[in-house]
């Protein structure tokens, strides 16, 4: 359930006696202490005009509810990305009783910035020092203890993806919270920052002003000197704003004289430096790390083994994902038809009698829910295990480093390649996918090629179209033709859309066994959001399908359509017929046009060759292909990005797919 960000939040905060936040960067295993902490019983919120989600939930800790809000994985908390400013915004909102943040014990002075800055806002912390146990394995031994005399928090030891040290963790923010709420000791800088800093606070404190959010003084003055737009604004519109605002430009420009650097520029370096001199004092290498995992890396990011590599796994996903997918919906389809089926038949025809009521309601109850058994289930939970596996193993990273470059020349960067592969499964757990991206650009670029992303319903139009009736090779062309179009497509796009490409920043995550337990929690919470989304929609569609077609109002569309099919892709009008209503089964095509086919043409045909040349067959399967693949990848389209750019990419799509179709069936003629 999605929730408006700032009225949900206040919601679920009021009815709770504690509330903790988890932050983190996104590679650092903050997921999977959400998910261990709070199983699957999570609401999500979003701020106005943003697509960065805000995971609400509840757990129970010995015998008392607690409130569990998962913030957006990032680096910091200024407003440089969507994701940062979702992240500080539900802080500032929420005002959880303590802040959890997962830190990566293998990296600890880059990881120790959002602490930092967390404390720097003045927010209570307890700082979780993750994958503890690799830190180990590289030879690394971090005091603990000491870490946390120096930044003055709670600090715990975890290994998230085992559950290791989370109870400690949690009972640490429990009496974080219970404690009186006094501002913790902030973090220490160069003496002219802090005296920056000391100044505008005495000033703020002096003038008697209602800070924002309640921040103390010295974290508002350290936001005006970081030059923070939301927070210039509050002292712009307040009378004494030009004092204040004076004193800001007086104090940056003082520290800008001294390091020959902007303020807001310095004190990032001070906060980095102070990072890196803490984690020097509580870290020691007791051996080198292992070469072996250093040689694996190398071997997956090097281009001239790293992509032959990728090509081969790839391969050999897709031949599990296709033989297992086939597999169990063989399986599961076979079952439902056996026992479910006649059932289901039997309680309509008893309840409704034969008519065109019953056989409507058994396109939805009767072939809508068995599509979903055999497509939802066998492909998509089979892809979501084989992501799992991709990601505990930290193979994912090597992909999105490796494809880097090359999606670069989209207008994306490495960690779109992933929702793009995940689109050859189905696209809509991909659409899903694209929440890694941090701006709203990228995320339209990626859902624009996931949807041209061939899916596995798209795959059987064009197995069981082309490659059955007019040859391998020519199928093989349909995928190349796609390719093509889409790399243009992002390209063209990328110097359409305003704005740029952001960099690939990510932890380069080490290589480790997979855990089968987080594996399976994974698949799980990321199938159950495909189940609430796709599968209504999906038996929505095929009641409105079948009610269409039941009644005989699909012909009617026939004349309207016949300058477009007949004309410009010179294709029966049967023809597009399915490619309009296809889209709410696109699985469907197929029997779709043969049926459709069977009532004009009569009983005798079997076959596609008998009313559509091979050139049509083609044209027909390209065009189907191309254009957007489902009523389902629509409304996730809708719910990532809103109903305005979802139609607009609805709309291009279909404008692709009919100037492709066009243009091929006169170079075929």
């Amino acid at each position: 359930m999605a929730l408006g960000c700032h009225s949900g939040i206040a919601r679920w905060k009021e009815r709770l006696p504690t509330t903790l936040a988890l932050a983190g960067n996104p590679n650092v295993g903050k997921s999977s202490v959400f998910n261990w902490l709070t199983g699957m019983g999570v609401t999500t919120a979003n701020y106005p005009g943003k697509t960065v989600e805000v995971n609400l939930a509840t757990t129970h800790f010995k015998d008392r509810e607690i409130g569990i809000m998962d913030l957006p994985g990032t680096y910091a908390l200024g407003g440089v990305s969507e994701d940062q400013w979702v992240a500080r915004q539900a802080l500032l909102d929420a005002d959880p009783d303590a802040v959890l943040v997962i830190v990566d014990a293998t990296r600890l002075e880059r990881n120790l910035y959002l602490p930092l800055q967390l404390l720097d806002l003045g927010l209570p912390v307890v700082v979780a020092l993750n994958l503890i146990d690799e830190a180990w394995r590289r030879g690394l031994r971090i005091d603990h203890h000491r870490l946390s005399r120096l930044l003055g928090v709670p600090v715990v030891p975890t290994v998230a993806i085992r559950g290791q040290g989370l109870d400690q963790l949690v009972e640490m923010g429990c009496k974080t919270a219970q404690s009186p709420r006094l501002p913790p000791a902030a973090p220490r800088y160069g003496m002219d920052v802090e005296d920056a800093i000391g100044g505008l606070s005495d000033l703020l404190a002096k003038e008697g002003i209602a800070l924002p959010h309640g921040l103390p003084p010295r974290a508002v003055a350290m936001l005006l000197l970081e030059e923070d737009e939301e927070f210039l604004a509050w002292a712009r519109a307040l009378p004494e704003g030009e004092r204040i605002l004076a004193k800001v430009a007086e104090a940056a420009s003082s520290i800008a004289e001294s390091h020959g650097e902007a303020a807001p520029l310095w004190i990032a370096r001070e906060r980095h430096g102070l990072a890196g001199a803490i984690a020097a004092q509580v870290q020691r290498r007791v051996h080198a790390p292992s070469k072996a995992q250093d040689r694996l890396w190398r071997l997956t990011t090097a281009p001239a083994t790293g992509y032959p590599l990728l090509v081969l796994t790839l391969a050999g996903l897709f031949a599990f994902l296709f033989f297992v997918g086939n597999f169990l919906s063989d399986l599961l389809g076979g079952v439902w038809q056996a026992y479910a089926s006649p059932l289901i038949r039997s309680v309509v025809q008893l309840a409704a009698g034969e008519g065109i009521l019953a056989k409507t309601l058994l396109w939805g109850l009767d072939a809508g829910i068995n599509a979903a058994l055999s497509v939802g289930i066998p492909y998509v939970l089979t892809f979501y295990f084989l992501l799992s596996i991709l990601e505990d193993t930290g193979y994912l990273n090597s992909i999105a480093f490796l494809t880097d470059p090359f999606m670069h020349k989209l207008g994306l960067h490495g960690r779109a390649a992933i929702p793009l592969v995940a689109g050859a499964g189905c696209n809509v757990p991909a659409i899903m996918g694209i929440r890694v991206l941090t701006t709203m650009r990228e995320r339209i670029l990626a859902s624009t090629l996931v949807c041209l992303m061939p899916c596995s319903a798209r795959t059987a139009v064009i197995a069981g179209a082309v490659s059955k009736y007019v040859g391998w090779g020519p199928a093989v062309g349909i995928y190349l033709i796609v390719a093509g179009i889409a790399f243009f497509a992002g390209w063209g796009l990328n110097r359409a859309l305003p704005g740029h490409s952001a960099g690939l920043v990510m932890e380069m995550f080490p290589f480790r066994p997979p855990s089968l337990s987080k594996m399976l929690r994974c698949t799980w919470c990321r199938f159950r959001d495909f189940l609430f989304v796709a599968t209504p929609v999906v038996l929505a569609g095929s009641f409105v399908l079948g009610a269409i077609y039941e009644t005989g109002l699909l012909w009617a569309f026939t004349t309207p359509l016949a300058p477009v099919v007949e004309g410009w892709l010179g294709l029966p009008s049967v023809a597009g017929l399915t490619l309009v209503f296809a889209v709410l089964r696109k699985e469907l095509a197929l029997q779709l046009l043969v049926a459709l086919a069977i009532a004009k043409y009569g009983a005798g045909v079997t076959d596609l060759l008998q009313f559509m040349d091979r050139g049509q067959i083609f044209t027909y399967t390209l065009v189907n292909t191309l254009y957007i693949p489902c009523i389902a990848t629509v409304a996730v389209l809708a719910k990532e990005l809103g109903w305005r750019r979802a139609l607009g990419i609805s709309a291009f799509t279909i404008l692709l797919a009919l100037a492709a179709g066009g243009i091929v069936h006169r170079l075929i003629a």
